[in-house]
């Protein structure tokens, strides 16, 4: 939890963050991933300063564990003093114990995204899923949280001005911005009306952008024409020389696409924009692709 303190934009664990997403969808399936539209709502995790703090709390948390499909815990949130805005206690449930920062007894409009990240923690406990270090781990809760429906409120705690901060989560606010616009493109929604924070919605147009970018690189048929014309040049150098794959090109993204041999000719690699699997097929010209791990259909031009 940043109080106060600098906070950190931009970009710098995309790499985790999009291994994150591929992650969940290798785990849930295409349709596990599915199974959690639409996102929790607003109306059923807002926390008024009228709310009883601790009856309030497990009202929050009842409907977090419900969306996120864990009906069997039961979760018992209490308040202290401590250095992290949340911790929980994995053990073999049924009964979860968490525990908030005591700040949160006087800023009970974030204690929603404090409980979505702990309860995310126990949701991949429970499906053996995590990353090595804590860091990493952390990246994958946070993108966890907001591509299965809940991590909206982690970048809504999101507040920023020129004499103070405040900022949950381990993720900047762009790319808990690029996450959440993930989600929005494969779930066909809308989160813009739910921000009550206006640095947070603007997290999330700058994050959104990042998101279309994804979806208009080559071989995709959406990439522009600049894309499309070096795409051309590399894909007429790898026919070139079909006994080398070519190398990638320098400044590029880990994620873009590059060329490779193949038993029946040369073989481009792309990431899918919505999982972001890598994706073979044969440089062939147009043909419709379907990701076999997130069953999205892409147009492309290979």
């Amino acid at each position: 939890m940043a109080k106060g303190s600098e906070v950190v934009h931009g970009y710098p664990h995309l790499d985790t963050v999009r291994a994150a997403i591929t992650a969940v969808h290798r785990r849930l399936s295409a349709e596990g991933v599915h199974s959690y539209a639409p996102s929790v709502l607003p109306a059923d995790v807002t926390f008024s300063d009228h709310d009883d703090l601790h009856l309030g709390a497990q009202r929050v948390a009842r409907a977090l564990v419900q969306h996120l499909h864990l009906p069997d815990a039961r979760m018992i949130v209490s308040f202290r003093e401590m250095h992290h805005a949340a911790s929980v206690e994995l053990t073999a449930g049924p009964e979860y114990f968490i525990e908030l920062n005591d700040r949160f007894r006087t800023h009970r409009r974030d204690i929603g995204a404090a409980l979505a990240h702990e309860i995310m923690h126990v949701l991949l406990h429970r499906l053996d899923l995590s990353f090595r270090g804590t860091r990493d781990n952390e990246i994958l809760t946070d993108t966890a949280t907001t591509y299965l429906g809940a991590g909206w409120l982690l970048l809504d705690a999101f507040r920023e001005d020129d004499v103070s901060s405040q900022k949950l989560g381990y993720l900047t606010p762009e790319e808990f911005g690029y996450v959440l616009a993930k989600r929005a493109i494969a779930f066909d929604e809308d989160p813009s009306p739910w921000f009550t924070s206006p640095q947070g919605y603007t997290a999330y147009t700058k994050g959104r952008a990042k998101a279309l970018h994804d979806a208009q690189q080559p071989p995709l048929t959406t990439a522009g024409w600049a894309g499309r014309h070096r795409y051309a040049k590399e894909r007429r150098h790898a026919m070139e020389r079909p006994g080398q794959a070519a190398a990638q090109r320098p400044g590029a993204e880990s994620s873009s696409y590059s060329f490779e041999r193949g038993p029946d000719g040369p073989r481009v690699s792309f990431p899918c924009p919505t999982c972001h699997q890598r994706i073979r097929v044969p440089v062939r010209g147009r043909v419709r692709v379907r990701c076999g791990l997130c069953r999205t259909i892409l147009e492309c031009d290979t």
